[in-house]
This record gives C-alpha cells, sequence and structure tokens, in this order.
C-alpha cells in the first residue's frame, strides 16, 4: 500500500533530509586514501547521534551507519576496519537517518584521488540518470516513466549494465515502502505518481553486466557486478507535490532544491 504523506509528515521528513545532507557536506572530504570504512561509518555514527538522530539501517539489521560500497560492490557494503580507502576508489555511501520517526535516504559515490577517465564518466553518467528519473517524477507520470528516463541514459545512451535486481522505494516513515522503483523496464506493479509520494529514487549502474551476485567472502550482505566489473549508486529522497517535485536529500538543500515543472 502506498502511503501518501501530508504537508505535516513532509516537514518532518524535509528535516530528516537535511540533517543528511550536512552529513554528506562533512563526511565526503573526509574519504580519503588511507582512511578505513569502519572509520567513516564511525564519523558517520557520530554525526547522527550529535544531531539528535539515529541510524536508519540499525532497524533492518544491517550492522552499520553507513552501506560503504567500494568499486565492484554495488550496495550494502558492510564497513570495516580491514577494508582501506585507495587512491582512484569509488566509494558510495549509502546512508539514511531516523529523526523522530522520519526516515531519510541518500547515496553519493565519491571519486577519491586519482580516478580512471573510465570511471569518472561511470559516475557522471549514474548522476544524470539520477537527474532524469527525477525530472520524470511528477504528478501525473507513472512510476515507469522513472524507470524509462534512468534507462534510456544508463543503457540506451550509455551502454551501462542497469542493476534490475534491486530498485528504488517509497520512504519517510520506514526505510522501505511501496512502491517499487524499477531502474529499468519491468513488470512490476506501475501506479501513477501522485501529490504526497515521497520517493527514493537510486539508480545502480555497472560498468559491465547488468547481473549482480550477493554475498562475498565476508558478508551475506553485500551485493557485487557478477563480472567485476565497477559500480556507481546514487540516489535521492524527493517529495512529490502538485506542481513540483522537491530534491529533500539536495547536498544545496539552502539553494535551488527544487525541480519546477515548467519543462513538462
Amino acid at each position: 500500500m502506498i502511503r501518501l504523506k501530508n504537508d505535516s509528515q513532509i516537514e518532518g521528513i524535509r528535516k530528516s533530509c537535511h540533517e543528511l545532507a550536512d552529513l554528506f557536506n562533512e563526511i565526503i572530504p573526509r574519504v580519503k586514501p588511507g582512511v578505513s570504512t569502519k572509520e567513516i561509518d564511525d564519523w558517520c555514527v557520530e554525526f547522527v547521534r550529535k544531531h539528535g538522530g539515529t541510524p536508519a539501517w540499525y532497524s533492518e539489521g544491517f550492522p552499520g551507519c553507513a552501506c560503504i560500497s567500494v568499486n565492484n560492490h554495488v550496495i550494502h557494503g558492510i564497513p570495516s576496519k580491514k577494508t582501506i580507502v585507495r587512491d582512484g576508489d569509488l566509494v558510495s555511501l549509502d546512508i539514511g537517518i531516523n529523526l523522530n520517526g522520519y526516515i531519510s535516504d541518500s547515496c553519493h559515490t565519491v571519486q577519491v584521488g586519482n580516478v580512471k577517465p573510465a570511471h569518472r564518466k561511470l559516475v557522471r553518467v549514474t548522476r544524470e540518470a539520477l537527474l532524469e528519473g527525477i525530472a520524470a517524477c511528477h504528478t501525473g507520470n507513472r512510476i515507469s516513466d522513472i524507470s524509462k528516463a534512468v534507462y534510456h541514459v544508463a543503457y540506451e545512451q550509455n551502454g551501462y549494465g542497469v542493476v534490475y535486481d534491486y530498485c528504488g522505494h517509497g520512504v519517510g516513515l520506514d526505510v522501505h515502502e511501496d512502491p517499487s522503483i524499477p531502474n529499468c523496464p519491468s513488470h512490476e506493479r506501475n501506479p501513477r505518481i501522485q501529490a504526497g509520494m515521497v520517493l527514493a529514487i537510486e539508480p545502480m549502474i555497472n560498468e559491465g553486466t547488468a547481473d549482480v551476485i550477493t554475498g562475498d567472502e565476508e558478508s551475506e550482505w553485500t551485493v557485487i557486478t557478477a563480472d567485476g566489473s565497477w559500480s556507481c549508486h546514487e540516489e535521492h529522497t524527493v517529495a512529490v507535490f502538485p506542481d513540483h517535485t522537491e530534491i529533500l536529500t539536495d547536498l544545496d538543500y539552502a539553494g535551488n532544491s527544487c525541480l519546477k515543472r515548467t519543462s513538462f
């Protein structure tokens, strides 16, 4: 069941999302060669608790505040003292905050140091796919319009593998809510987008195959590419209003944080 949020609920979710944006603005510059993914997670936990929230993933049983996925790890990378960030890495930080019962969810892939041009392109295209998916997320459209927009940029224009086993979702009052939001054409339910929806749109794009496998030598949580190719994950939480869609987790939320329907 899709849970439409009222103005008061959206305001609560917005505050959680703004706290999450502040967290990213503080943490991203710290992701440098030599730090462990456990150190990064510890910083995230400290920030969240200092600002009155709790890590959202704890309620899902995940053993970290942040899912930290490096290079060929797609999602759900577990923070570890053994995983050391290196020059040239792609480090995806997928973080959620529960602030007074309101959930935020966002992911950004950090390019560490001297990243190869091919991997920089992967990040650029994934971010473009996310923005095109958000642009398609407005009242009157359907969930499949988001999927088509992401797939068009990532696969049809650039030939990347679009992960189909995992997808975006509703969010705000729980970590995972209806509807599911695939990043490629699917046979999922295809509801119409309505005002009051709060959605986590999250392309997961692979340099090679779209196929993934679950589990590595240390964790059954971690999802990695089936062919070992590198992956990028970008995500925003958005709220749908009658006349516009707001990116609640925009890192520059004090500035231009809305995509107005001027082009629709």
